[in-house]
């Protein structure tokens, strides 16, 4: 058992040693969200993206739900990601976004809204949405890292929501995105060697077990077909999880800081390799749950990874194993953190309650408030395990396709296409949140039958986010054209500042 809590100890140690090594390194509003003015090198920048693009979630919750439905088909959910959600997104948007939000001096994402939007309103309100889903969105990370710790090492899961939190916000209040980029490229190498080694115990353990060839890569054994099919199901979570990270705050930020084209070029390439590997070695090790059946209990639950791992993963081995999956979990929750507590500082304080704000009491309120975010994902965390309010997978989901649905049209169409008009965003924005709240009770009345209570048919219809998010998704993409087509063309200042104002060092 002390070989199982060394690696632990030790990486709590050297995120301690970050803390230190990065406290002088957020003096300033620019410092604290973008790193300073030189910004980060392409495998900094790789491993910060890929790192917050995944966490405890898809080990835990994505890998053991969704690999249980779709056995070792579930890997195509992996390999999108690497190629929608990784290679193409770098590709299409890094270059853009780097050099519009140099142009417009946009920080955040509500920020580039106003600036390339001409809109305070429309700063605030893209603020708030983001702050309200990114609290769910936080607190399915803390939750799914609880299970893996409350069933492997029999601690109590609301003990480590509380030493995550604590340790998160030490060194996120004290070295910004500096140290959140370091640490995420320490992580990186962690998750990496993780899963490598993950998945040579899975086929050791195969070897003596099981056939490989039992399982289906893309053909499924179930009776659902339709709208609630696998194959629909399926389909909704590659295309959820591949482009809904090209709208995700925490995400686009890392184009914000990075240094330049060199830098973007190596960033296209390394966070599509970890990518690939990561998400391939968590769905299959995933999609090989159905061949536990009768070993490990709670198939097709959050639970069935954390008691895959305790019946294959030698001891001491299940130690780095820990590390890898709190690796991933503390890189997205400090991202996830410094975006929200951004929003709420930069884009609400000083964006319109404010503005005469000095830049030293603005990000002394952002470290603060990454403080309490944390704060209020652990209390919806502890609160989400006591009452099951929702299950892990499915609480990330919605959050993210609510995020990504509004969003996507706005921001890809409006770092790509001059065209973009402000009623358009607003048609986006508010069209997808009332899409959002139909299509959730419509469905899980739909699902669940329509004598069912109004609780589970929200249950039921939570259940279903994935193909919402994709639904909302195409709908802003679609409405945003429609919509700028039909309505008054941009100012032709904001569009000059944001397409063609000549910026030092071009990428």
């Amino acid at each position: 058992m002390f070989w199982n809590y060394l690696p632990l100890v030790l990486y709590v140690l050297g995120m301690v040693a970050i803390t230190i090594y990065t406290k002088n390194r957020s003096k300033s509003v620019n410092d604290f969200l973008l790193a300073g003015k030189k910004g980060l090198n392409g495998w900094m920048s790789a491993f910060a993206y890929g790192t917050t693009y995944f966490s405890a979630v898809i080990f835990i919750g994505y890998a053991g739900k969704f690999g249980a439905a779709y056995q070792l088909a579930a890997v195509w959910i992996g390999i999108g990601n690497a190629i929608i959600g990784s290679l193409f997104a770098w590709m299409v948007l890094a270059k853009r976004t780097k050099n519009m939000t140099t142009r417009l001096q946009a920080k955040t994402m509500p920020e580039f809204f106003e600036k390339r939007y001409g809109s305070k309103n429309l700063r605030l309100c893209s603020a708030i949405i983001i702050f309200i889903f990114l609290i769910p969105y936080s607190a399915s990370v803390y939750n799914g890292l609880s299970n893996l710790f409350e069933i492997v090492f029999n601690i109590p899961g609301w003990i480590i929501m509380i030493a995550l939190a604590a340790i998160t916000a030490l060194y996120l209040f004290f070295g910004g995105y500096f140290a959140t980029a370091l640490s995420d490229f320490i992580q990186g190498i962690i998750m990496l060697i993780g899963v490598i080694l993950m998945f040579i115990f899975f086929m050791d353990y195969r070897t003596v077990n099981w056939d490989l060839s039992e399982l289906n890569w893309f053909t499924f054994n179930s009776e659902k077909t339709g709208f609630y099919g696998d194959t629909v199901s399926l389909i909704a979570l590659i295309l959820l999880t591949s482009f809904g990270v090209w709208a995700l705050p925490q995400t686009i930020h890392k184009y914000y800081a990075i240094r330049d084209r060199k830098a973007i070029m190596q960033g296209t390439v390394v966070s599509t390799l970890f990518a690939l590997i990561i998400g391939f070695g968590a769905y299959f090790v995933g999609g090989l749950s159905p061949l536990f059946a009768g070993e490990v209990p709670e198939i097709g639950t959050d639970n069935t990874i954390p008691y895959m791992l305790n019946l294959v993963i030698p001891a001491g081995v299940m130690g780095i194993i820990a590390v890898l999956i709190l690796s991933a979990s503390m890189s997205t929750l400090s991202s996830v953190s410094l975006a929200s507590a951004s929003v709420v500082s930069v884009d609400i304080y000083k964006g319109k309650i404010n503005p005469d704000a000095s830049d030293k009491k603005v990000n002394v309120l952002m470290k603060i408030l990454c403080l309490v975010f944390v704060a209020i994902s652990v209390v919806l965390a502890v609160l989400n395990a006591k009452f099951n309010i929702a299950a892990i997978a499915y609480m990330m989901g919605l959050s993210w396709g609510t995020l990504a649905g509004c969003f996507i049209g706005p921001y890809v169409l409006g770092v790509i296409w001059k065209k973009v008009t402000k009623p358009a965003v607003w048609t986006s924005i508010i069209g997808t949140l009332v899409i959002t709240v139909v299509l959730t009770i419509v469905l899980g009345y739909d699902k669940c039958g329509w004598s069912c209570s109004f609780g589970g048919a929200i249950q039921a219809g939570i259940g279903l986010s994935p193909t919402i998010g994709v639904i909302c998704m195409a709908f802003s993409m679609i409405s945003t054209v429609v919509v700028s087509l039909l309505t008054k063309q941009p100012n032709k200042v904001i569009i000059e500042d944001a397409f063609n104002k000549p910026i030092e060092n071009e990428v």
